[in-house]
C-alpha cells in the first residue's frame, strides 16, 4: 500500500493531558483536550482495502479499540509489512492504556518507514507519562522530521519540563512559539515553566500572551495570579484569580489563595468571605485553616482564633507552626501559662527554632516565671547574639529574683548598649543602677 509519512487526517485522537504542577497553590490541570498533546491519526485512501482493515478502521471511529486491536493484528497477519497499519494499531494500545504494547507497534512503523513522523510524535505521547526522557529521542527525531511545525517543539518541551530539565523545556517552547506565537496553549506551557523556575516577570508575559491569544483560557488567569503572587502584586494577584474563579467557581485551592492575596491587601474581611466560599460545607484544609487563623488574629479575634488553630493542629499534630502560632496568640491575650504550654509543645516538636525561643522568654518573663525565663535565655544567647532589650529583661529576671549583683551588672551592659536614652527600659535600668549600687554598699558595711 503506498502512502505518504506526512499526510494525516485533520481529526485528533482524545489523550489523557499530563497534570502540570504544584507550589505555594498548584495550578490546574488543563480542563480541555488541545491538539499540541493528543495523538495523531493517518487516514489513506485505499483503492482496495481489506476487510479487515475496513473493519479496524470503522472500529477506531467508533472508539471501540479491543475491536480495532482484533481487527489490525488479523490485517497485519497478512500484510505484516504495512507501516501505517502498525502506527495505527499502536493508536488503538495507547487508548486502551497498553504503553508497551503501543511502544511496539510505534517502533515497527518507525522501522518499516523512518520518515513516518507521526510515529515519532505519537511514541513520545506515549512515552511522556511513564519516562519523559525516553520521550525525548523519539520526539527529536520528530522535530527533525517537521521542522516547521510548533507541535513538536513543544511536546518536546513538555518531555523536559517533565525530566527536570527546565532551561531546554524553556529553549523548546521558546522555539514552538516563535512557529506558532499566536497559540494560547504554548504562551501558558511557556509561562508555567518560567515561572517554576523563578523567572515570574517572564512567566507574567507569557501567562498575558496566551489570554490575549484565547480570552477564555481560564488556567492561564490562573497562571498569571501566581506570576504576579510571586512578584508581591497583591492587588493585581486577587483580580487575576477573581476572573480565574468567575470560569471555575468550584476550585476550592484558587479560593484559598484569593484569600491569601486579600489578606495580605488588609482586606481581611473579604479574605473570610472567601475562605467560607472555598469551605463550602466540606472540612477545611490545613492551609485554609492556618490562613483563617492568621486572619483572625489580625482582627484581634483572638478566642476564634485559637479555635480554629486547635482544628488545624488535630489535622497535623506535629506540624509545630501551629502551636507556636496559638501560643503567639495567647501571648497577645495575656494568658502567659497557656502561652508557655503552647510554645513549650512547639519547641519540644522543633528545638532549633529560635524564633519560638523568643517567644518562650517573653511568656516565662511576663508570667514572672524569672528563673525558666534566664534559662530559656541562656540557651538563646548560646545560639545568637542578643539585643540590647534582651539584656534587660535578663537584668530584670535576676533583680526579681533578689540576686542584686548580677541584676546589677546586666542593668550596666544594657546601658552600655542601649543608644537610646529616651525609652522606658534607659529610665529604669539607670533608677535600678543607682538603688542596686547603694543596697550593695550598704550590705558592705
Amino acid at each position: 500500500m503506498k502512502h505518504r509519512a506526512t499526510a494525516r487526517d485533520s481529526r485528533w485522537m482524545q489523550f489523557a493531558l499530563f497534570a502540570f504542577f504544584s507550589f505555594a497553590f498548584c495550578l490546574s490541570p488543563v480542563a480541555s483536550a488541545q491538539s499540541n498533546t493528543t495523538r495523531t491519526r493517518i487516514h489513506i485512501a485505499d483503492d482496495t482495502p481489506d476487510p479487515a482493515l475496513i473493519a479496524a478502521r470503522a472500529a477506531m471511529d467508533h472508539n471501540d479499540y479491543a475491536e480495532a486491536v482484533r481487527s489490525y493484528k488479523k490485517y497485519l497477519a497478512k500484510k505484516p509489512d504495512d507501516a501505517e497499519a502498525h502506527f495505527d494499531l499502536g493508536n488503538a494500545y495507547a487508548s486502551l492504556k497498553q504503553v508497551a504494547d503501543a511502544k511496539a507497534e510505534y517502533e515497527k512503523a518507525i522501522s518499516l518507514d523512518p520518515k513516518l513522523d507521526a510515529a515519532y510524535v505519537n511514541l513520545g505521547i506515549t512515552l511522556m507519562d511513564t519516562d519523559p526522557a525516553a520521550a525525548i529521542e523519539p520526539l527529536q527525531k520528530a522535530a527533525a522530521l517537521l521542522p516547521n511545525e510548533a507541535r513538536p517543539q513543544f511536546l518536546l518541551g513538555w518531555a523536559y519540563e517533565r525530566s527536570a530539565k527546565a532551561p531546554l523545556a524553556i529553549e523548546h517552547y521558546r522555539a514552538a512559539e516563535k512557529l506558532d506565537e499566536k497559540n494560547s496553549d504554548i504562551h501558558f506551557a511557556l509561562g508555567r515553566v518560567l515561572l517554576t523556575s523563578n523567572q515570574p516577570a517572564e512567566a507574567e508575559t507569557e501567562f498575558r500572551a496566551a489570554i490575549a491569544s484565547d480570552a477564555s483560557n481560564a488556567q492561564a488567569h490562573l497562571g498569571l495570579s501566581q506570576a504576579l503572587a510571586a512578584q508581591k502584586k497583591s492587588e493585581e494577584a486577587a483580580a487575576e484569580l477573581g476572573k480565574y474563579l468567575e470560569a471555575q467557581p468550584n476550585d476550592p485551592e484558587a479560593r484559598v489563595s484569593r484569600a491569601l492575596a486579600l489578606a495580605k491587601l488588609g482586606k481581611n474581611e473579604e479574605a473570610l468571605a472567601e475562605l467560607d466560599r472555598a469551605a463550602g460545607s466540606n472540612q477545611e484544609t490545613l492551609s485554609a485553616l492556618k490562613l483563617r487563623g492568621q486572619i483572625l488574629f489580625q482582627l484581634k479575634r483572638y478566642d476564634d482564633a485559637i479555635s480554629v488553630l486547635e482544628k488545624a493542629a488535630k489535622l497535623a499534630p506535629q506540624d509545630a507552626d501551629i502551636p507556636a502560632q496559638i501560643g503567639h496568640v495567647y501571648l497577645e491575650k495575656r494568658a502567659y501559662p497557656d502561652a508557655v504550654r503552647e510554645l513549650l509543645v512547639a519547641f519540644k516538636m522543633n528545638p532549633q527554632s529560635n524564633d519560638v525561643l523568643g517567644e518562650l522568654v517573653a511568656a516565662e518573663y511576663l508570667g514572672k516565671n524569672y528563673e525558666s525565663a534566664l534559662k530559656a535565655l541562656d540557651l538563646l544567647s548560646q545560639r545568637q547574639e542578643l539585643p540590647p532589650g534582651t539584656i534587660f529583661i535578663r537584668a530584670t529576671c535576676y533583680d526579681k529574683l533578689g540576686q542584686a549583683a548580677q541584676a546589677l551588672d546586666w542593668y550596666q551592659k544594657f546601658l552600655q548598649l542601649n543608644k537610646d536614652e529616651n525609652n522606658d527600659m534607659y529610665f529604669e535600668a539607670t533608677a535600678r543602677v543607682r538603688f542596686l549600687t547603694r543596697e550593695l554598699k550598704e550590705k558592705k558595711r
